[in-house]
């Protein structure tokens, strides 16, 4: 597949990217370990891998937007995340900045022919 062709793929692996960024931190606005995260997620219509999760819990954690905590549940060691207070701030930031956007474009949309 040429570059050209698979740039639709690309954008739409972008957009879901940043999207996925503010759905986590919105999700752990209660506290979730890795598997009942994507879980959750995957219940309001969000899939997402393993393999896109875990690396995305670890880097929100390195910025501090994420605290954790090792936790037994259900008789398993398991890694619990939470907002940290930075979090709390940047998701609330995040979903500002994304109602302001989603208006903006509907208003393109509706006033494009």
């Amino acid at each position: 597949m040429n570059d050209e062709s698979n740039r639709p793929n690309k954008l739409t692996m972008e957009l879901r990217r940043g999207v996925l960024v503010m759905a986590a931190l919105e999700a752990l606005r209660a506290p979730h370990y890795g598997y009942s995260l994507r879980r959750f997620l995957d219940d309001r219509g969000l899939e997402v891998d393993e393999g896109t999760l875990y690396p995305l819990l670890r880097r929100l954690e390195a910025q501090g937007l994420l605290t954790s905590d090792w936790e037994i549940q259900e008789g398993r060691k398991r890694r619990v995340y939470q907002l940290s207070s930075e979090g709390t701030t940047a998701r609330r930031l995040m979903v500002e900045e994304w109602r302001l956007l989603n208006d903006a474009l509907n208003n393109i949309s509706e006033k494009t022919p």
